[in-house]
């Protein structure tokens, strides 16, 4: 009988993994190029934080200049006026004179969370009624501006998007690839398509009356993550956060297992303090338990615990197929690592716990400061 009941949880748990993948496939076979939607093509803000050099910043920041949108303008927004990243962000301006775009250079230190104290001064200058808040990191398709806007539909607050990384090198890499891809853009995208999405810090698209009448970027501050915070206003006050049809990419490059682990460490305590629901859950996410279950089965009914390998092939499967479909690094590397990402996810749920907070690009994640230190750009 225990047997029988372990074979069916273990079945229910490769069902709804199958049922996420098919979720995901559904999209793909549905995308269109955009048009104009519920909104039309207002004008359109892109807001940029900035924050150190990193090795992809030329040619993922020069995507802000060749969006094909009717109207739109850039902001760049940097803490100091001694980061690297600024030199470059000035030439690209220069580079392309055809489009509307600033610096500005300081930090309202405000909130606890430095990337909203960052782009403070960039939401409280001239811009549009839409903003759309986009990490540096992001390659920005020609496109993007106009699947993110056409995405705003009925009962609509937010429009959000995850990265899926794309160019990996190295293990660590192809590591960072499996978190972001056929893990997290996987469920992020099932529960939009079950209408409970998410936001992911990533693309946040904002109507800026709409958010100043609920408390302003103060309000997506209050929280260590503002994602985080902008899904709980959402839900608060009955509007959906809706997703791109599909995600954008984001080059990764070479990563060290180090830098791997802590991003996914700092994403499980953001998890674990804003939605602590779904991170007790977290343990049931990937293939480590479901196989569990599968070994006590085989183990009460008889059978030889090899046939559990058979099980984590289906399994693998169905993400390799997944992988292939949407274009993400998909070769023998990649889809090698996944059983490394899925060992990962219950050490790092479990490592979450030994402390609060996290540090952020030399930033600790705690309690906001006073008064803004604003330093004009050139």
């Amino acid at each position: 009988m225990i047997a029988l009941l372990l074979a069916l949880v273990a079945t229910g748990f490769l069902a709804v993994h199958y049922a996420s993948v098919v979720l995901f496939l559904r999209r793909l076979e549905t995308d269109r190029p955009a048009a104009p939607g519920l909104i039309g093509t207002p004008r359109v803000t892109l807001l940029r934080p900035v924050c150190g050099l990193d090795p992809f910043d030329a040619e993922t920041l020069r995507t802000s200049f060749t969006q094909d949108y009717p109207e739109y303008d850039v902001i760049f927004c940097a803490a100091s006026p001694d980061d690297p990243v600024l030199p470059l962000i000035r030439h690209l301006i220069a580079e392309h004179p055809q489009v509307s775009a600033r610096l500005l250079v300081g930090e309202a230190r405000v909130t606890r969370n430095p990337k909203i104290n960052n782009v403070w001064k960039g939401w409280y200058s001239d811009t549009a009624e839409w903003v759309c808040m986009t990490d540096a990191n992001l390659l920005l398709p020609p496109d993007y501006l106009s699947r993110v806007v056409a995405s705003w539909g009925p009962a609509t607050g937010l429009v959000s998007s995850p990265a899926v990384g794309i160019r990996p090198q190295g293990l660590a890499g192809r590591l960072e690839c499996a978190f972001l891809n056929g893990n997290q853009a996987r469920l992020q995208f099932a529960a939009d398509s079950l209408g409970k999405g998410y936001a992911q810090g990533k693309t946040l698209f904002f109507n800026k009356p709409l958010i100043e009448r609920f408390g302003g970027l103060a309000v997506l501050g209050r929280e260590l993550a503002e994602d985080a915070a902008a899904t709980h206003l959402m839900r608060d006050i009955g509007l959906r956060v809706r997703l791109t049809p599909l995600p954008f990419a984001q080059p990764v490059g070479r990563r060290r297992l180090s830098q791997v682990w802590n991003r996914q460490l700092r994403w499980s305590r953001i998890r674990r303090d804003g939605f602590p629901q779904l991170f007790g859950a977290e343990p049931a996410n990937g293939s480590v338990l479901p196989g569990l279950v599968c070994l006590g089965a085989l183990a009460g009914a008889g059978l030889s615990p090899a046939l559990v390998l058979g099980y984590l092939g289906l399994w693998y499967a169905a993400e390799a197929r997944l992988m292939r479909r949407a274009g993400w690094p998909s070769g023998w590397q990649d889809i090698a690592v996944l059983p490394l990402r899925d060992l990962m996810i219950p050490a790092i749920w479990a490592t979450t716990f030994l402390r609060r907070g996290f540090d952020w690009r030399g930033n600790t994640m705690g309690d906001a400061a006073a008064a803004p230190t604003l330093h004009p750009a050139e």
